[in-house]
């Protein structure tokens, strides 16, 4: 930037060739950190850590919704990253505990003023969206007369085929037998 533009972001102080190349989008720098704290849950263990270091089961408690697998991976890319550091004490059985590196640390400062944003602009980014998606309503059902279960068969009426109407025996219904727990399931 310089002195007469001081009020120009830093994401347009360049300009990006036209089109954009995918493999220059992909290796550049901006892209790949957003890809690592825009997943699902990297911004999320980020703040959690940087209030204070968490266990393992610590964290696996403190975010709903998480499997083992996807926490130990986010930790592990976050780990790779130089963002997050882990400690394996030396207990029985073994205490993993995470924390922020200095470098994570950082992190918190942008993110914090993404947070602060999303919060200021949310009603805003709400009419926006309700403008642009149009209310879904319900389907409508068509409303089926209702006809009476003997409606159309002849009591004298012997066939059996798909569509045609079946004589019931006394004591019986006309319709196929039907068991209370649902069709498929036999009787216990």
């Amino acid at each position: 930037m310089s002195g007469t533009h001081t009020d120009v972001p830093s994401v347009l102080a360049h300009e990006l060739p036209r089109p954009v190349p995918a493999d220059e989008f992909a290796a550049c720098p901006v892209s790949d950190v957003f890809r690592r704290v825009g997943d699902k849950w990297s911004m999320l263990l980020v703040i959690l850590l940087g209030g204070r270091p968490h266990r393992y089961n610590e964290l696996h408690r403190a975010v709903e919704g998480i499997s083992q697998r996807m926490l130990t991976r986010t930790l592990r890319g976050l780990e790779t990253d130089g963002l997050v550091w882990r400690e394996v004490r030396p207990t029985v059985p073994p205490a993993v505990e995470y924390g922020l590196t200095p470098l994570g640390r950082t992190l918190l400062e942008p993110l914090s003023a993404l947070a602060d944003w999303a919060v200021r602009h949310e009603a805003e980014i709400g009419e926006a969206r309700s403008r642009r998606t149009p209310a879904r309503k319900a389907p409508e059902v068509p409303e089926v007369p209702e006809v009476p279960e003997d409606a159309g068969r002849a009591a004298h009426d012997t066939r059996h085929g798909p569509g045609q109407a079946r004589r019931a025996r006394p004591g019986t219904s006309a319709g196929p037998a039907r068991h209370p727990r649902g069709p498929g399931q036999a009787p216990t």
